[in-house]
């Protein structure tokens, strides 16, 4: 766990600074300086975003081996982040594959550049659905509510994706043996996207039958009991449990929370610069 936070700190170091520095390159590529904007496209820091994303990639994918495997040390595949590359490198097809597998490069894509468009364009688009009348430099703590309802909304559609990218990122490729993981792990590999979600939302069901474990013996009311009752009916009658979705939105209180953390420090400390829209990027 030591050893991710220490690959998830230097990704986020190396976005921080090639992101900034990328997106200044495509806006004086495309946009001339005498028609410069206030507020860029859209596109320029949803590109900037992508291509940052992409170039780190490798470190992403090490980051979520790294985070996984098992925390014996009889049982680790990787001693640190140097080894896990060159293990990656040797095993899995080299440099190419890290960046160009399609089970690595098309999540990498999707997971990329949907969060920055979800997170520049929501706030907008809720505000013009409710037809108020709100800028980010007048309305300041409205548009922060319009980023985190934009962000909280936003969730929805990223976290799929970021959970279908994290499971293709575990498993391995090449001649490489399995990693033995803190957590369970599906023995037979994915195929793609597609195939992930499908198979998430299938076999990953709260429905399917459990090891039987033996119950603790314990009295109980006969309205404990009806109330018990009630809630078991409710349960099995709900489509949820029927389908794998709620495996597609593991940490989705978390995510909220930490949102919902954001936007209070930025009322505490009175940020207008109008950076919130990256705050999840």
């Amino acid at each position: 766990m030591t050893l991710g936070l220490l690959t998830s700190c230097i990704s986020e170091v190396l976005s921080s600074t090639l992101q900034p520095l990328l997106q200044g390159a495509i806006q004086n590529l495309f946009i001339p300086s005498s028609s410069l904007l206030h507020q860029p496209p859209v596109f320029v820091p949803v590109l900037a975003h992508l291509i940052t994303g992409i170039i780190i990639s490798p470190l992403d994918l090490i980051r979520t081996r790294l985070i996984v495997q098992a925390y014996a040390p009889d049982h680790r595949k990787y001693s640190g982040p140097l080894d896990a590359f060159q293990q990656i490198l040797r095993e899995e097809g080299g440099l190419y594959d890290m960046y160009f597998h399609p089970q690595l490069f098309i999540p990498a894509v999707i997971d990329n550049t949907l969060r920055p468009v979800v997170a520049l364009a929501l706030p907008g688009m809720l505000i013009s659905y409710f037809g108020l009348h709100v800028t980010e430099d007048a309305n300041p703590i409205a548009w922060g509510l319009a980023e985190l309802a934009g962000s909280c909304v936003g969730l929805l559609l990223t976290l799929p994706f970021e959970t279908v990218r994290r499971r293709l990122q575990v498993q391995v490729r090449g001649r490489a043996k399995p990693i033995r993981g803190c957590v369970s792990l599906r023995p037979t590999p994915y195929h793609g996207v597609v195939d992930t979600l499908w198979q998430v939302l299938t076999e990953e069901r709260s429905d399917l039958p459990v090891l039987p474990t033996r119950p603790k013996p314990r009295r109980m009311s006969t309205k404990t009991k009806e109330r018990e009752d009630a809630l078991k009916h409710r349960e099995e009658q709900s489509w949820l449990r029927h389908t794998g979705i709620g495996q597609l939105y593991r940490g989705l209180g978390m995510r909220v929370s930490a949102s919902l953390i954001v936007f209070c420090l930025a009322l505490v400390s009175g940020d207008q610069d109008g950076d919130g829209g990256w705050a999840e990027l």
